[in-house]
């Protein structure tokens, strides 16, 4: 299949036709030479749509759909087949109606004109099994402002994923920083992964020169296709959805020194009637999986898409949902519920990825000139794998770079110092926070755990030596780690990367009367999906001077 090579992944006809309708086949391509032969096969039952409309193949592979001057017409991929992918692993499930090709002006290419609207539009797949149990891996914010930062994207995410069983990939927006001339590149490194990669649209996506959102991503499609649309792969629906609506050139947000328009997290009324069309043909107990860039909300309530009470109202009535999104660089686990607009059964699990860029690519470099770009909420940069088991989900974390049970960084916290940044020059980096401390500290000390992917169903706890486990309480704070390292390394920080709130830190008093000695602490944590996670720390506590003295003298 990767060998295939037509344009946009459809065969077309050389005759064209006036009328505004689209209409072809989807067949099955047995000898994979990307044309339908007269001993193939037109496939029945296929979802098939022009961004609005909804409609399924006949008994013959045949569909029929009205085109407006400009269109995409895409399929959703059933279970139990592939589409092709172009050389880069791009999936190739549409078919670009612009005639005119896109506006003139923008600083990136967009679409060359298309012409007249062929008078057949087919979609060749081929059978493939698809077992109710399997991964795939979800990255989000690649984000390189840079090409040295692909360099980072290459050697810090892409080589350690070679070889992988994942069914496919999928990348949550912002894959870019703006500069919209590193498409190729990129997409020729996330293809060395080796499976079929997704990608929704960000707001680092935009044509800034576009005069309203309609054309804001005019270079999107040109890589990738549809903004929003839909594949099946087993039990599950993958949806993804743009929620970045572009203001347009011209209306910059204040502080835009730049001059790009400003945007804000929003859900289309064409793409909610695609999706409402959609789900029609999908069965209540099937898996739905829902993809976004922006978070449709968060805990602390600093993101929320405008109208997801839209979107909640669609999946109202379905048991097996998943969300993901990305954007704010922390990694988050927000429950919906009827006080949300979700009005059931049950709560809805949206969860906000940590991202493969961290900080931007902030901060300082490792041993392979590679930026330890950990995120603002103390999450070290990397990505997520998805598992399904049939309608079953779970998402694992993994830090890119580090070994996969890597889940939590133990801390020291002496209270006092770390928050104030004129004390950091008397003390070298990670003694403030360090298992090293006096008798004398012990009432002002607490143990705090930050849990990468922790949530608000997480269970911690911990013990010293042998002794009962004790629970650590979550509470909403800047992770200290995060505010020494700012300070350390502003000189390869970006410059609006500041430490945030982090939802997954987890704290508790240590004991005041530990003995002085080495001690073992072991963190025992229950993530969000019931998994056990462990980590070890040694504590080593001095004796102090506040008991030596029992008596009382006299100056002389």
């Amino acid at each position: 299949m990767r060998q295939l090579s037509f344009a946009l992944g459809i065969l077309l006809a050389a005759q064209t036709t006036d009328a505004a309708t689209a209409t072809g086949r989807v067949f099955v391509d047995a000898n994979r030479n990307g044309q339908m032969d007269l001993s193939e096969r037109g496939l029945p039952g296929v979802r098939v749509s022009n961004g609005i409309a909804v409609t399924t193949t006949d008994d013959d592979g045949r569909y029929r759909l009205p085109v407006d001057d400009e269109a995409i017409i895409f399929i959703t991929k059933p279970r139990g087949y592939a589409t092709p992918v172009n050389r880069h692993m791009i999936p190739q499930f549409y078919y670009i109606h612009q005639p005119n090709g896109s506006p003139e002006g923008l600083r990136y290419a967009g679409i060359e004109p298309t012409g007249p609207l062929p008078e057949e539009i087919n979609f060749p797949i081929v059978e493939r099994p698809e077992p109710n149990q399997f991964e795939a891996i979800l990255f989000s914010d690649t984000q390189p402002q840079t090409d040295r930062e692909l360099d980072y994207i290459r050697d810090d995410v892409v080589a350690e994923l070679i070889g992988t069983d994942a069914a496919f990939g999928m990348t949550m927006g912002d894959i870019l920083f703006d500069d919209l001339s590193m498409f190729p590149r990129f997409n020729a490194l996330i293809a060395q992964i080796g499976v079929p990669w997704y990608n929704v649209p960000g707001n680092h996506e935009i044509n800034f020169e576009a005069t309203e959102d309609r054309y804001s991503l005019e270079t999107f499609k040109r890589f990738y296709g549809p903004p929003y649309y839909a594949f099946e792969y087993a039990e599950a629906l993958f949806v993804i959805l743009d929620n970045i609506e572009y203001k347009g050139r011209g209306q910059a947000d204040p502080g835009d020194v730049r001059g790009n328009g400003g945007y804000e997290a929003s859900l289309s009324r064409d793409q909610l009637r695609w999706l409402e069309n959609e789900l029609e043909h999908v069965d209540e107990d099937r898996l739905v999986f829902v993809a976004t860039h922006a978070p449709l909300g968060s805990e602390v309530g600093t993101y929320t898409t405008r109208n997801r009470e839209a979107l909640f109202r669609l999946l109202a009535g379905r048991r097996n949902l998943y969300s993901v999104a990305g954007h704010t660089h922390t990694t988050d686990h927000v429950y919906f519920g009827e006080d949300d607009g979700f009005p059931g059964p049950g709560t809805f699990h949206h969860h906000v990825l940590a991202t493969v860029s961290g900080a931007w690519w902030s901060g300082p470099f490792d041993e392979r000139g590679i930026a330890i770009s950990d995120q603002r909420d103390g999450t070290p940069n990397g990505y997520h794998i998805l598992e399904v088991d049939s309608t079953d989900v779970a998402v694992r974390f993994k830090g890119a770079g580090k070994p996969a049970d890597y889940q939590m960084r133990i801390l020291f916290d002496v209270a006092h110092h770390q928050l104030r940044v004129d004390g950091l020059r008397d003390f070298k980096a990670g003694q403030l926070l360090d298992g090293r401390i006096s008798q004398d500290e012990l009432p002002a000390a607490a143990i705090l755990v930050n849990l990468f992917d922790g949530g608000p169903k997480s269970k911690v706890s911990y013990r010293i030596n042998d002794g009962a486990y004790s629970p650590l309480e979550r509470t909403f704070r800047k992770d200290p780690y995060m505010l020494e390292q700012y300070e350390r390394h502003r000189n390869v920080k970006k410059t609006w990367v500041e430490a945030t709130v982090s939802t997954h830190l987890f704290e508790a008093d240590l004991d005041d009367s530990l003995e002085p000695g080495t001690h073992t602490v072991t963190v025992q944590a229950e993530d969000e999906f019931g998994r056990v996670q462990h980590g070890h720390a040694i504590l080593e506590v001095t004796a102090g001077l506040s008991g030596s003295e029992t008596g009382i003298r006299y100056p002389d």
